[in-house]
């Protein structure tokens, strides 16, 4: 493994590498951007199995503190195992306690996006030091919410490609070409308004990890008949006893109101709306998304 770094009383300094981890079922691929004094962010991405190469953006914080980004594993430039018992909550959180502390990150924030969300909630259930608060980007906090608001968002696509979309989930041709059409009409209103999309989001769609997302998510954004179907945590949000922020775009698929009815659950949070973007929200207003991280970040850490 490349890259592991010593402590400093007060923090972690960690200098600029790239490498593997060894993590249960495999290796996965990170690399550390900048190397500043202020406490490093660990980013997680959406998915389950939608690489970190979207993430890109928020590299720019590396000007003052160390940025580590990750692949989990199953995707992008990370191993790719083949067994499917693999993919589950308790395993993706024991990556990141690994991660963690294979590159003796005893001080961190944490930013994950949409299901990154709820890897970075279960996490934090387990109750980990160091950690000095949580973004929480366009969440995934209960499935059972986000598919009804899917199917609120669904209903605006033209009749045909509604028609479309039912056809071919009743026949179980989601891999189909009409199908897969249908899909991106969806995610360039709703997951990314940039036009046209950039190399970092075709990258993370060239390298996604369909077996992990076909397991727990299932055939689309959308639609979901995989494991995380029942997810829902909000019950156990007011147990988050750190600063957090939530934040989502406009057009969103984790919509503006449940994103802000989830910031009523945990005390002390705070949102912030961005108005030209929708679920990848740093792709699409990238220089603001990363003025707001900053200054949340910097108002964490100047709190006595």
């Amino acid at each position: 493994m490349l890259g592991l770094f010593g402590c400093k009383p007060g923090g972690t300094r960690l200098s600029p590498a790239e490498g593997f981890i060894d993590v249960p079922g495999g290796r996965v691929w990170y690399r550390v951007v900048g190397k500043g004094p202020r406490t490093p962010l660990v980013l997680l991405h959406g998915g389950p199995g939608a690489p970190s190469y979207y993430l890109k953006p928020l590299a720019a914080l590396g000007d003052e503190r160390p940025v580590v980004f990750y692949d989990q594993l199953g995707c992008g430039r990370s191993d790719r195992p083949k067994d499917s018992a693999l993919w589950t909550i308790p395993r993706f959180v024991e990556e990141l306690a690994v991660v963690r502390k294979e590159l003796n990150l005893t001080e961190v924030h944490i930013l994950g996006t949409s299901w990154g969300t709820m890897l970075a909630v279960e996490y934090m259930l387990t109750k980990p030091e160091g950690v000095r608060s949580l973004i929480l980007a366009s969440p995934a906090l209960s499935i059972p919410r986000w598919v009804r608001d899917a199917d609120t968002l669904r209903a605006t696509l033209p009749e045909s490609t509604q028609v479309a979309i039912r056809k071919h989930e009743k026949d179980g041709t989601t891999d189909s070409p009409e199908y897969q059409a249908a899909m991106m009409q969806y995610y360039h209103l709703y997951l990314s308004r940039r036009e046209p999309w950039g190399p970092d989001i075709d990258s993370t769609f060239s390298q996604l990890g369909v077996d992990v997302y076909s397991k727990m998510c299932g055939p689309s954004e959308f639609t979901v008949t995989g494991t995380l179907k029942d997810y829902d945590r909000t019950a156990r949000l007011n147990e988050l006893r750190l600063p957090v922020l939530f934040t989502a775009g406009r057009y969103d698929e984790a919509r503006p109101a449940t994103v802000s009815y989830y910031q009523s659950l945990v005390p002390g949070a705070r949102i912030a709306i961005f108005e030209k973007s929708a679920h990848v929200t740093m792709q699409d207003e990238p220089e603001e998304y990363v003025r707001v991280v900053r200054e949340f970040l910097h108002r964490v850490e100047n709190t006595p």
